[in-house]
């Protein structure tokens, strides 16, 4: 007697169940714990134990630049080592600067020079934003992280508008974990020197001796008034 083709779907083996066989899942589960702890290193390394900065190194010609900038300004690059007595002049404003000019590798240049920042600051000059990395050394009686050092970024937006500087706090992180608004006081994207200007201090003394302020990729440029 010949099967029907009920007869061969009966006896047909029943089709194998689709799914994650032991291996593969034991496969997962590394993949995902090598996953977890390279990212946790790579978080750890860059922001609870961060290694220091390299220092920023002018060559001559960008430290003679800065020097004469820096003189300009009336701050004495040579340290009073220059041999030669110092010779009293009369004061006058005659064909004196108000702009002052700095790149970002100069500032970062004259914080090489102060050992006790060199390694630990960092500054980023970007378009109406500066911007500062900190590495700050934890006491070793800390709790849990003592001896250790963190990581601390922080932005300011710095422009210029309506007649008057803008300064706005951006933001503060830490480790890489940005600080909540309350906890900096809610001064975020808060513009300062409209905040507190009205009132007598350093924000209405600032605004009113600054003519101009603009910052830009890798130059900050601050121009004072009369």
């Amino acid at each position: 007697m010949s099967e029907t083709p009920e007869d061969k779907t009966a006896s047909a083996p029943p089709p194998a169940k689709k799914g994650f066989s032991g291996l593969h899942v034991f496969g997962i589960v590394l993949i995902t714990i090598v996953a977890t702890v390279g990212v946790g290193y790579w978080w750890l390394s860059h922001y609870v134990f961060p290694e220091n900065f390299e220092p920023v190194t002018l060559n001559a010609s960008e430290q003679d630049s800065l020097d004469n900038k820096l003189n300009t300004l009336g701050i004495d690059t040579q340290g009073g080592e220059s041999g030669r007595p110092l010779q009293p002049v009369p004061y006058s404003e005659e064909g004196a600067s108000r702009e002052v000019r700095f790149s970002e590798r100069e500032l970062n240049g004259m914080l090489a020079n102060n050992t006790d920042l060199a390694q630990r600051l960092a500054v980023d000059l970007s378009d109406d934003l500066l911007s500062a990395l900190l590495l700050v050394p934890l006491d070793e009686d800390f709790p849990v992280l003592g001896g250790r050092t963190l990581r601390v970024n922080a932005g300011v937006e710095l422009s210029f508008a309506n007649g008057r500087p803008l300064v706005k706090l951006k933001g503060v992180s830490l480790m890489g974990v940005p600080i909540p608004n309350a906890w900096l006081g809610n001064l975020k994207n808060v513009d300062l020197v409209n905040e507190f200007g009205a009132n007598p201090g350093f924000w209405q003394s600032f605004a009113a001796g600054v003519d101009y302020i603009q910052v830009e990729d890798g130059r900050l440029l601050v121009r004072l008034k009369e």
